[in-house]
């Protein structure tokens, strides 16, 4: 890449990146970016950041299934040993909340823990839910199709995740602004740019939100229903029942892991299909080619780009030599950029076939709503582009002053 950006130095012979993750210029358009890692320095320490990044897709594709590394270390070492600071008062809520979250957790914990919530996310139980979905995109664009504008972000991204993962584990429609105010709040705690009042949010929502899932916990060991809650509070594993705790964090890691990446890719879907200028009747005309599409706008604006790891254990990747206890960053959205991969990675390409995006991730963690995720956008961007025809941008898109989760803080649409 020829003329790099201010906010960004490579120094390729060390490795080393100074990157200010909070310059708009960077989160507004990250690909250019990744772009210039791809060329001069895919494996690289990010000085502001103090950690060991990995955008190559052969290294995140091999480090996401790498047994050597886990997403907690805490089972193997001590906080002391390893020079990790004590727990924070303030984030008790928090880290409780977080404390078995499928996301966090190493086997057997996260094997008991996602068998038996595995069978709810299979595609074929998933598939069922298509004319459930159809109808509510239906509903909600009757809402706004006579204006001749809207919002799509808060009048139907928001809207259609939240409440279809909330009907699945059980949680009435009507709840759905109130889950939106405590995951926002709860994954703030994942930005570059927390502040304490960040993280106070963070923790009294976390505290809402367990006191919420504990009151329905009651309700529904004393009348289970045919939903996610009363299955996962009734059903044993090996002679065994989740406790209280697990089900409060994995209700609550279902429900903000089953809506907050799929509103931001709606939007950027959206967009990305829209600034193409090709067009969406050819690219949803049949089953394939919708199914293409979405995976090509998955690959190319995903909604989540770093997952990072813990090495378990002293471990030498592609030159880089980790002491048991460093933690490493793998962004998915620079691997699904990968030159040796893709053919032009930043281009929008809907008849790409090439090798799968990591955009997921892999490995035990591999995202367990994806199948969700992907009946969504395959079916709720076709009936979008459908309606609306004569579908434009009627502003600049505004990209979420964040990093680590890639999303639009408005996208205003015209027909």
């Amino acid at each position: 890449m020829t003329n790099r950006p201010s906010f960004l130095q490579i120094d390729p012979t060390t490795r080393r990146v100074s990157l200010i993750g909070r310059d708009p210029a960077f989160y507004g358009d990250p690909n250019r970016v990744y772009a210039a890692l791809h060329e001069r320095c895919p494996t690289f320490y990010w000085e502001e950041q103090r950690q060991w990044f990995f955008t190559g897709y052969d290294h995140v594709n091999a480090l996401l299934r790498d047994r050597r590394f886990g997403r907690q270390i805490l089972h193997i070492a001590s906080r002391e040993e390893l020079g990790l600071p004590e727990p924070q008062p303030h984030l008790a809520n928090f880290d409780l909340a977080e404390r078995h979250s499928l996301l966090e957790i190493e086997p057997p914990e996260h094997t008991r823990l996602r068998t038996l919530v595995n069978r709810a996310f299979v595609s074929r139980h998933i598939e069922r839910l298509r004319p459930e979905i159809a109808a509510l995109a239906e509903q909600l664009i009757d809402g706004f199709e006579k204006d001749g504008r809207t919002e799509l972000l808060s009048s139907f991204a928001d809207i259609i995740p939240v409440t279809m993962i909330a009907r699945m584990i059980g949680i009435p429609d009507e709840m759905g602004p109130q889950l939106l105010k405590w995951s926002h709040d709860y994954v703030g705690m994942y930005m570059f740019k927390r502040t304490r009042e960040d993280e106070l949010a963070a923790d009294r929502s976390a505290r809402e939100f367990a006191d919420y899932v504990k009151t329905l916990i009651v309700e529904r060991r004393n009348a289970p229903r045919d939903d996610l809650l009363s299955h996962m509070i009734h059903t044993e594993h090996k002679g065994q029942y989740l406790s209280e705790d697990e089900l409060v964090s994995t209700t609550i890691v279902l429900l903000n892991a089953g809506h907050e990446a799929t509103v931001h890719q709606i939007g950027n879907s959206v967009r990305v299909i829209l600034e193409s200028g090709l067009s969406p009747a050819e690219m949803f005309r049949d089953e394939a080619t919708t199914e293409r599409t979405v995976e090509e706008t998955l690959r190319i604006c995903a909604p989540v780009h770093i997952f990072q790891r813990w090495a378990l254990e002293d471990v030498e990747v592609d030159g880089v030599f980790l002491k048991r206890g460093d933690k490493v960053s793998l962004i998915l959205a620079a691997a699904n950029l990968d030159p040796n991969k893709f053919a032009e990675p930043l281009v929008f390409n809907p008849e790409r076939q090439e090798a799968p995006h990591l955009s997921f991730g892999a490995g035990i963690h591999f995202c367990i709503g994806a199948p969700l995720a992907r009946l969504e956008l395959n079916t709720v961007l076709p009936i979008l582009f459908r309606r609306l025809p004569g579908l434009g941008m009627a502003e600049t898109p505004r990209v979420k002053d964040v990093y680590h989760f890639y999303g639009l803080e408005r996208l205003d649409l015209a027909w």
